[in-house]
């Protein structure tokens, strides 16, 4: 529905996207916005192994309350930020 005067259209959450790209084919996921606690936690894991295996993956995310997946793609992204680096 559109919106009235004076009126705002809905405000989404930290995790809202914009819209799908022109030619997509949809089911894009969401961006997750990492909150500064669960960025600090993240780094440090990282400082102390780059690579996790199932069972810490399993162990960071309970603890985190993320997905194991969200886990696994930010440890990815984290050390192709890494090799840029170096």
């Amino acid at each position: 529905r559109p919106w009235g005067a004076g009126q705002s259209p809905p405000k989404g959450g930290p995790e809202c996207a914009g819209p799908e790209e022109p030619g997509g084919r949809g089911g894009r996921r969401l961006r997750t916005a990492f909150s500064a606690e669960q960025l600090s936690t993240l780094e440090s894991s990282f400082q102390r192994q780059r690579y996790l295996g199932a069972a810490e993956r399993r162990k960071l995310a309970g603890r985190m309350r993320l997905s194991e997946v969200q886990i696994k793609t930010w440890f990815q992204n984290r050390r192709m930020k890494l090799k840029r680096q170096l």
